[in-house]
């Protein structure tokens, strides 16, 4: 009853005399992108019981151990992406051993490189490349400046050189100075530094440090680590990946939350113009009772002998989202959280998220494909290392969501390219959504109010949205519209039995695609290759 009184007085307050303010303001353009509901762009109000939720991704299998003498159990800084039909992995070697006096690393750090055709089960080809204890069968990938945290990535860049296909940043200290240096590769496996000198000086840099090219604006740009008020992110920008701006602090809303060590920041895939961040978090609480009854405690003191913060400080993945490269909303909860392992877990060093996002099989036959992330575990213990893979929905990040009480969201004025409303959606069985289409008054569009719209219920990445005259909205294409979400619960005639969450309704996303009418609005290893790692999807 709530949410209906809260809907009427939406609609005494947008159909009124006169404008609510904001709705003079210019409309937001959105053509034919598809739109996350990452933020509070395109919102101007939720009612009742809708609000936005922050999801969480599904533990999966676990990709591979590392236990090569090549890689050890400090393999933080992994990135994955996807190339024509290969996942490539480049993950971290090295190893640590903790006593009483401190710790230390009995060999060289180096970058190892694993592969799959799936993103499931991993093989780690014998790349012979570089020597490590007197041989050459191994994964070693890139032994040189910038192996701390070697970050890779396939370049975009219509412009690149075929020799510079593929591109990496990384932090190191040569004869002519110390700070990122930049690297280029014709194959993704043969490496070469683009510049004997350091590209960026100014920073920290001991995190993963990345760049990518930014098609939206057509540039390339980089995040790394620093410290301002505890550890904190720069970014700066290059035409040419040698020569950068100056780099500049990210700005947050609400504000930073906590700090913030490695970045994750990447352009998604679906929506290039907005970008977003799996930044791990850092905190230390100290010797704590809470932290003397975390798992291990014995190691946990050793490891924290030297330098307390090795015992005592923790670390999960967070989440953030951007649309101008610079500010970014955070998420305060954690997006993953280190959580019921009982015997290496909640240490420093854990939950760190690779950097890039890839699709891959649902275990289901029947279902659409998965966002798939490598996550650290059992990191700086002195047993192996793993990396597992998590799941998440594609474009579930973040969702608007009510429970059995209902809610409603109204957009911001919009203007569109496009015929149809896709939705990316999830409700129950008693759950439902209807929309209205609104003008720029905020009144109902003729054929296009709530009572023209059928109650949608499913659950889809990509459903077209109907009213009693069809889907097609290309009469209204260009025009300034607004969209009124009604999140709603059927009316049984018996009582429920179950008085939890009858509905949630995933609704991240307006997108925009091309249709035959145009733009449509859719709101133990060996050292020979082979070995593979993880499980298929069930058959």
């Amino acid at each position: 009853m709530t949410a209906l009184r809260l809907i009427s007085l939406l609609f005494v307050l947008f159909g009124g005399v006169g404008a609510m303010e904001g709705f003079a303001d210019e409309p937001i353009s959105i053509g034919s992108r598809l739109e996350l509901f990452t933020d509070e762009f395109l919102i101007e109000s939720l009612t009742g019981e809708a609000r936005q939720q922050l999801h969480h991704p599904t533990l999966q299998e676990i990709s591979f151990s590392t236990d090569l003498p090549w890689e050890g159990n400090g393999v933080n800084y992994i990135t994955v992406f996807e190339d024509e039909g290969i996942y490539r992995m480049y993950y971290r070697g090295v190893h640590v051993d903790y006593t009483l006096e401190g710790y230390t690393e009995p060999h060289r750090e180096v970058y190892c490189y694993a592969e799959s055709e799936n993103g499931i089960y991993w093989s780690k080809p014998n790349l012979e490349l570089y020597e490590f204890d007197g041989s050459m069968d191994n994964n070693i990938v890139w032994d040189g400046l910038g192996r701390h945290n070697f970050t890779p990535f396939k370049d975009p860049n219509p412009d690149a050189a075929e020799d510079a296909r593929y591109k990496a940043i990384g932090y190191g200290q040569g004869n002519n100075g110390k700070g990122m240096y930049t690297l280029k590769s014709a194959d993704a496996i043969h490496w070469e530094l683009m510049s004997d000198k350091p590209v960026i000086t100014l920073g920290a840099f001991d995190s993963q440090n990345l760049a990518f090219w930014d098609a939206v604006r057509g540039e390339y740009r980089e995040y790394h680590r620093d410290f301002k008020d505890g550890r904190d992110i720069r970014t700066c920008t290059s035409k040419d990946f040698i020569t950068w701006t100056e780099p500049t602090f990210l700005e947050y809303t609400p504000g930073r939350v906590s700090e913030l060590y490695t970045n994750g920041i990447i352009p998604y895939y679906r929506a290039p113009h907005i970008f977003l961040g799996f930044p791990t978090r850092y905190i230390d609480r100290g010797w704590t009772a809470a932290a003397k009854g975390l798992p291990r405690s014995e190691y946990r003191e050793l490891r924290g002998a030297k330098s307390p913060r090795e015992g005592t400080a923790i670390t999960d993945g967070m989440f953030m989202s951007s649309r101008d490269a610079h500010t970014f909303r955070v998420w305060p909860e954690s997006f993953i959280r280190p959580g019921l392992r009982q015997t290496d877990s909640w240490f420093y060093g854990d939950c760190y998220q690779n950097w890039g996002l890839v699709e891959t099989a649902s275990a289901i036959d029947d279902a659409p494909p998965e966002i798939s992330i490598y996550v650290t575990e059992s990191t700086l213990q002195d047993r192996t290392a793993y990396i597992r893979r998590q799941t998440i929905r594609v474009d579930g990040f973040v969702s608007v969501t009510a429970p059995l009480s209902g809610g409603e969201l109204i957009t911001k004025p919009i203007t569109f390219t496009g015929n149809k409303l896709m939705l990316n959606y999830s409700t129950s069985a008693a759950g439902s959504i209807r929309i209205e289409v609104q003008n720029e008054a905020g009144e109902p569009i003729e054929g296009f109010a709530l009572a023209d719209s059928p109650e949608l219920y499913g659950d889809s990445l990509s459903q077209a949205m109907l009213w009693k005259a069809g889907s097609d909205l290309g009469d209204l294409s260009g025009q300034t519209v607004r969209l009124r979400i009604e999140l709603v619960t059927v009316h049984t005639p018996c009582k429920p039995k179950n008085r939890g969450q009858a509905k949630r309704l995933i609704f991240d996303v307006f997108e925009l695609s091309r249709s035959q009418t145009g733009l449509a609005l859719i709101a133990g290893f060996r050292s020979a290759v082979g070995h593979e790692y993880g499980r298929r999807p069930t058959a």
